[in-house]
């Protein structure tokens, strides 16, 4: 009975001392980042470099070496400011802020861990899908509080850790990503660690809304390394993953696949709150978000038991950051499997509203372009401008139903 008794002590106690993802912190750096007094984190905004700064004392808190600009956490960088959804060219030139801090384990190779942590601010833009958004704070709970959180709490974890990794760590939350992946771009640009020595990249953005029935987590990027694919397949999870392949995507992990970095994205899903003020706090899955940074480090784990992954080239894709001309202000379904594209959500007083649109409609033809997908869809709304009018046709109850809008 000794013998018995004191093994279980051993058991206890090493589960006790094993590191965990601690969901009270998460919920704790979510309800500050997307709380009314940061109005939305707009980029360049003075609430932007509140959130920076409180970014910056997390990583000094984990014992991070400052990575960003000179000897700060604070990486600084300029772009022209778009001034609207069509702006090519940009207009004023705008300061922002990337907050960087570095696990040095004194390894060979680094894997980076990124998420934003801008947002809509007070829906001044042209990025919000609300009929009046201007002057309303976005909170960006999910888009993407909940990334930057992920992020935070990673960094605790691995530097807490009793284990030492084979990896350094470089964790990195950016700014301007709402307006076109401008943090990581100018990152990429001018980095302040060798690109070479990375051995992969890891994006979180929008983790916070798991869905407790479907349970679907999709996993961009599994193209861009031969091992993604059968590491995925033979990980145990309770997870539905949907994989895609492409590289090349609407978030950061985009800027650091264009330099010949494997990749993952890891997104809960879309919903109806996207690009919304109604985006909050209250409506996290804080359990859902935990499991799914436990399922991260799971992928860090298994990383450590192969070489340096080699990069692949995947399909070339629309990365949303296209410039339309026109929009029907519809959300897609980006989890949903079957052909066409399934529409998650409709934005008030836009063309597709108007014209009787339904959510839960599946888009299989726009104008003269048959769509199977997402992206055929994005290629077939590149085809018109301002005062267009065409048919589309959906899916709807089982039946085909044909639909005028007009842009």
């Amino acid at each position: 009975m000794k013998k018995i008794t004191l093994i279980a002590l051993l058991i206890s106690s090493a589960l006790v001392n094993a590191q965990q993802i601690q969901i009270d912190r998460v919920r704790k750096d979510i309800k500050f980042l997307s709380d009314d007094k940061l109005k939305g984190r707009g980029t360049s905004s003075p609430e932007e470099h509140i959130a920076a700064d409180y970014i910056a004392e997390s990583f000094k808190k984990c014992g991070l070496k400052p990575k960003g600009t000179g000897d700060s956490y604070l990486y600084n960088f300029q772009f022209r400011k778009p001034k609207d959804k069509t702006d090519t060219v940009g207009g004023e030139m705008v300061s922002a802020i990337d907050v960087v801090g570095f696990l040095d384990n004194q390894a060979e190779n680094t894997v980076v861990i990124g998420g934003h942590y801008d947002h809509l601010g007070l829906g001044m833009d042209h990025n919000s899908l609300d009929a009046n958004p201007e002057g309303k704070i976005h909170n960006g709970a999910d888009d993407n509080a909940s990334g930057t959180a992920g992020v935070m709490e990673l960094a605790r974890y691995f530097t807490e850790n009793k284990t030492k990794e084979k990896f350094n760590f470089l964790f990195i939350c950016f700014s301007g990503e709402e307006l076109g992946l401008y943090g990581s771009k100018r990152y990429c640009e001018n980095p302040t660690i060798d690109l070479k020595k990375v051995d992969y990249m890891i994006n979180m953005d929008m983790i916070g809304r798991l869905n407790d029935s479907t349970k679907r987590l999709i996993i961009y990027g599994v193209g861009t390394a031969p091992d993604w694919v059968s590491m995925i397949d033979k990980l145990p999870t309770s997870f539905s993953i949907k994989k895609d392949s492409a590289g090349i995507g609407p978030s950061d992990q985009t800027s650091f696949y264009l330099k010949d970095i494997p990749v993952l994205h890891f997104f809960t899903g879309q919903h109806s709150d996207y690009h919304k003020p109604s985006d909050d706090f209250e409506k996290v899955n804080f359990e859902g978000e935990k499991k799914v940074l436990e399922y991260v480090v799971q992928i860090i784990d298994e990383t450590q038991k192969l070489p340096k992954l080699k990069f692949l080239k995947t399909r070339s894709v629309d990365s949303g950051s296209h410039k339309y001309k026109v929009t029907l202000g519809i959300m897609p379904d980006y989890a949903f499997d079957g052909k066409g594209m399934r529409i998650d959500g409709i934005t008030d007083g836009k063309p597709a509203a108007k014209a009787g649109v339904l959510k839960g409609d599946i888009v299989i033809k726009l104008g003269d372009t048959v769509v199977e997908s997402t992206m055929d869809y994005m290629k077939g709304l590149g085809k018109f401008k301002k005062d267009d009018t065409t048919e589309l046709t959906v899916i709807r109850d089982g039946k085909e139903v044909k639909i005028q809008v007009t842009f």
